[in-house]
């Protein structure tokens, strides 16, 4: 694929914002709240990441997500491995992942039933900064108050298990049937480099790398990925890039990147730099 700017598509939700990230215009205050921002791929083959901001204001459902198997058994593409990289947290802000104790797929119905399913999830305290990765079959939910980055494999695929009682459909069956209702350990992420690379995950779904450069930089791409700044920018096979955009990355790139600047890029494979 050619390196290309990503179209940006606003998402209205019950649980978004009217005041977003800067580089995203806010919604009109009469209008609907905005979640999310997602990233459109040029028309082909489906592409086998996508890339989201996303802003809540009110806790989101607590959901699960199948692995590979489970999802092509439902005739779907893939599963859904996803990684969050925080932008901003209010200071109570909270992500749930896990449970606080293994418990039966029977409790964690009944849970989700009676709401008793809020208080057995692990609510982890995030701030800016924090990185998490949240493999299919993580029981989750993102709380309130959070800006964040999410990496995940390109799959529209939840169940929800509880919705805090908002209108919304449940997917219980399906969800207690793939969760895993086990506490969840969050892994330590490998420190930067002294190049300004900082591995934020590293597995069979995809790679994601954080980079943060004081000064210029020039460097050619030995994959094909995903590029998310977050700070600054730079130049791209001569093509202007700026922060709150995403572009696909074709392998053999050239990019220029501005002093000061903060980068994101996920590949599916693993990739060089050059």
């Amino acid at each position: 694929m050619a390196s290309a700017r990503l179209t940006t598509i606003r998402v209205e939700k019950p649980w978004g914002r009217h005041r977003l990230w800067p580089g995203f215009a806010d919604p009109a205050p009469d209008a609907q709240p905005v979640g999310e921002i997602w990233f459109e791929a040029p028309e082909g083959p489906q592409a086998e990441l996508l890339i989201k901001y996303l802003f809540t204001s009110e806790r989101l459902s607590i959901q699960v997500h199948p692995n590979d198997a489970q999802a092509r058994a439902k005739g779907f593409a893939r599963g859904k491995d996803e990684a969050w990289v925080i932008l901003d947290a209010q200071p109570d802000s909270t992500i749930a992942l896990g449970t606080v104790r293994p418990v039966s797929r029977e409790e964690l119905r009944r849970a989700a039933l009676d709401g008793s399913i809020e208080t057995l999830m692990d609510w982890k305290p995030v701030v800016a900064g924090d990185v998490i990765y949240s493999p299919a079959n993580t029981v989750h939910a993102i709380g309130a108050g959070i800006t964040l980055i999410e990496i995940q494999q390109n799959v529209d695929l939840t169940y929800r298990l509880y919705d805090y009682g908002r209108p919304r459909e449940l997917h219980l069956d399906d969800g207690i049937d793939v969760a895993d209702p086990v506490p969840f350990a969050v892994p330590k992420l490998a420190e930067a480099s002294s190049a300004g690379r900082q591995i934020l995950a590293d597995t069979d779904k995809f790679v994601l790398e954080r980079w943060i450069w004081s000064g210029s930089r020039s460097l050619a791409l030995g994959a094909v990925g995903w590029l998310v700044p977050t700070k600054g920018g730079g130049l791209i096979d001569g093509l202007p890039f700026h922060e709150s955009e995403c572009w696909t990355i074709e392998c053999g790139a050239q990019l220029s990147v501005e002093p000061g600047s903060e980068l994101l890029f996920a590949s599916p494979q693993p990739f060089v730099i050059d």
